[in-house]
């Protein structure tokens, strides 16, 4: 069978994987596919260049912040009293790692122990550092995962917070790796 040329491939600059650096097939489920290559096309982007940081073409977006603390017992209505109002982003976001900041929504309940629930978002940073003991989230074997991060018999240990769930060991070979820590949980009651 013999292809007609046309306006497709051959080598447009900036295009395609730089040489020597091995690829991965990476499975999704369909539903998520387009909100995974917009990630991983903003971490190349990052990876890439000086990024812009999360947001910083959208205004600041300012919420009232009361100085009182609400009682989860017996209200008290001497203490509202508007204190002034703060952005989000300062709250959400380290700062310094805007750039290594995204948002990811979780589907299912193996971390429920770590008050992750099935729909929640995650604050995610790709700078931390530390990341032994904490949340992560974390690609094993071509599947996106969150998950605590453990250290066992000097392997990785991907472990949930739900007994339902087992631990997953990572052997010698297979595909792991960190996309970042969990930071904060946005749960919806």
């Amino acid at each position: 069978m013999t292809r007609s040329p046309s306006s497709h491939g051959g080598r447009r600059p900036g295009a395609g994987r730089p040489k020597g650096e091995p690829t991965v097939r990476l499975r999704v489920p369909t539903g998520v596919k387009s909100r995974v290559r917009a990630l991983i096309a903003g971490y190349r982007a990052d990876a890439d260049s000086n990024a812009v940081p999360v947001a910083s073409d959208a205004p600041p977006r300012r919420v009232p912040y009361f100085i009182a603390s609400v009682p989860a017992g017996f209200p008290s209505p001497a203490e509202q009293y508007l204190e002034e109002a703060i952005d989000l982003n300062v709250h959400l976001i380290r700062a310094g790692h805007e750039a290594a900041t995204y948002m990811i929504r979780v589907s299912g309940s193996s971390m429920i122990g770590a008050g992750i629930h099935d729909g929640d978002e995650l604050v995610v940073d790709r700078a931390e550092e530390k990341v032994l003991g904490r949340v992560v989230v974390a690609v094993h074997d071509g599947a996106m995962t969150v998950k605590r991060l453990r250290r066992r018999g000097g392997k990785p240990v991907l472990v949930a917070e739900n007994p339902d769930y087992p631990e997953r060991v990572v052997a010698e070979g297979e595909e792991f790796e960190i996309w970042g820590v969990v930071t904060k949980v946005l749960h919806t009651p």
